[in-house]
């Protein structure tokens, strides 16, 4: 799933602290701007995908409009995706068990398909997400 949510970026005596007011314990830090950026982008996708992995509410994100921040911080979107964020930190592979009619198992072996990747591109094709 894709979502955008406010961060506010406070400036600190070294990089920034950064925090989601609308995401519980979902804080990082950044040496500078940009490394602060790809930090809020992590900690954004980690915390969406355990709120997703364990059913939890996931908040409607709150306009940026509605904060009021110091002169030393600021307030931007963020994006993210969880399912690049799992494909790039859980990409172990597990063992599944199927069963398919004989008939095609000899066919499909004959012609030398390789099962595990026709499973995937399916099953990639069937929940509507690229490889």
């Amino acid at each position: 799933m894709k979502y955008v949510f406010p961060a506010i970026f406070k400036k600190e005596a070294e990089g920034f602290s950064i925090h989601f007011p609308d995401l519980e314990s979902c804080y990082t830090q950044g040496d500078n701007l940009e490394d602060g950026m790809e930090m809020a982008e992590d900690v954004l996708a980690f915390t969406l995908y355990r709120l997703e992995r364990d059913n939890g509410v996931i908040p409607a994100p709150s306009d940026v409009k509605s904060f009021s921040v110091g002169s030393d911080e600021l307030v931007t979107l963020i994006k993210c995706d969880t399912i690049v964020y799992k494909k790039r930190n859980n990409s172990k592979a597990v063992k599944k068990t199927l069963t398919i009619p004989g008939w095609l198992n000899e066919e499909a072996t004959a012609k030398g398909v390789n099962f595990s990747q026709v499973l995937q591109e399916a099953l990639m094709n069937s929940i509507g997400r690229d490889s």
